[in-house]
């Protein structure tokens, strides 16, 4: 049985992970440390709230009592890093905030798990000997790509914002903490995630939102950005599946080694910002539909300072050494997306 310490888990794909890995894994336990910051939101986690294997924590990931303390009192034998702050708009406004939760608060888990598993660096305590550290990345930490070519877990960190720079801090404070004290860790990098529970501020939920509000529907720049869409559950699949890869190989490493890996996440499903909020309109045409269409509602606005251009994840290592595949395509994910939208929105 596995005591899982996750971060973020009230927010967006937390609360969607935690779901999907009770589910999947009933015998082990899940201690949920979030501070409840505007993204997240416990509703998203209301049906677990009797749940015999589930705990929640309201707390800060850098309040290093407290996270200390729940090492010790369950026993904590991995972690899996959720918490962040991401929307970029939001660092660029405000990018102090992202320095301290991304890169101090990352840097605050690693210590406490590093001084709750062992003695000293490459030495375990006993009966503490297969540990995992899970961090959560995204694949914007490798900067803009050209019209071709992909990310890949050997692609150079090239951040442009904020949030990406903070993100890129936070994953080479994981990979220090393996290579110099042996922590065992594993770090994923996924593309753009979708799905139910999503905050109001990204992209599609926007887009759905002010569409039914008869609102503008705004774009960036000339809505030509490229990203390649994950939906959350495939994510979730991904990253259980990442997980316990690296605690079976956690009990494998060699002598003075600390186990550490990388795998990138994407489903390779490259749209245009502009083809998306045009597809959700087509889709609510259909199912909501009123005397003009939604796509009239579209209005370009000035672009984001530092826009990067494209992202796009080669997911081949994950798929050839895991197994992993979306099960989800765009248009079957955007569909369910939209109906939870429709129910939030509208009742």
């Amino acid at each position: 049985m596995n005591t899982i310490l996750v971060t973020g888990g009230a927010g967006f794909i937390g609360s969607n992970f935690i779901f999907h890995y009770l589910n999947n894994n009933p015998e082990d336990k899940i201690i949920n440390l979030d501070l409840l910051t505007y993204a997240g939101n416990l509703d998203n986690l209301k049906a677990l709230k009797d749940h015999s294997n589930y705990v929640f924590m309201q707390g800060d990931i850098n309040d290093k009592d407290l996270v200390s303390k729940l090492f010790r009192e369950y026993k904590i034998n991995a972690v899996i890093h959720f918490a962040a702050e991401s929307h970029v708009d939001n660092s660029i406004n405000t990018p102090d905030i992202f320095i301290k939760t991304n890169i101090n608060g990352t840097f605050n888990l690693l210590l406490c798990a590093y001084e709750y598993w062992y003695e000293k660096p490459f030495l375990a305590k006993k009966g503490l000997e297969n540990t995992l550290f899970h961090h959560i990345s995204t694949d914007e930490v490798f900067g803009s790509l050209k019209e071709s070519g992909f990310f890949s877990e050997t692609s150079p960190y090239a951040p442009n914002s904020p949030y990406s720079a903070s993100k890129a801090s936070s994953d080479m404070l994981v990979r220090s903490y393996a290579h110099t004290y042996g922590l065992n860790a594993v770090i994923t990098n996924c593309s753009n995630n979708y799905g139910p529970h999503q905050h109001d501020e990204k992209l599609i939920p926007t887009i759905i939102r002010n569409a039914l509000a008869n609102k503008d529907i705004p774009i960036y720049g000339d809505g030509k950005n490229i990203r390649d869409w994950l939906y959350v559950i495939d994510h979730c699949k991904g990253i259980e599946k990442v997980f316990h890869y690296g605690l079976k190989n956690c009990k494998n490493k060699k002598d003075n080694e600390g186990f550490f890996d990388n795998f990138c996440i994407g489903a390779n499903e490259e749209h245009q910002n502009l083809e998306i909020a045009r597809i959700i309109c087509e889709i609510l045409d259909t199912k909501l539909p009123k005397n003009t269409s939604y796509k009239e509602q579209i209005r370009f606005v000035a672009d984001r300072a530092g826009h990067d251009r494209r992202y796009a994840i080669d997911s081949t290592k994950i798929r050839e050494q895991l197994g992993f595949k979306a099960d989800e395509s765009f248009e079957s994910g955007l569909e369910k997306t939209i109906l939870y939208y429709i129910q939030k929105y509208k009742g």
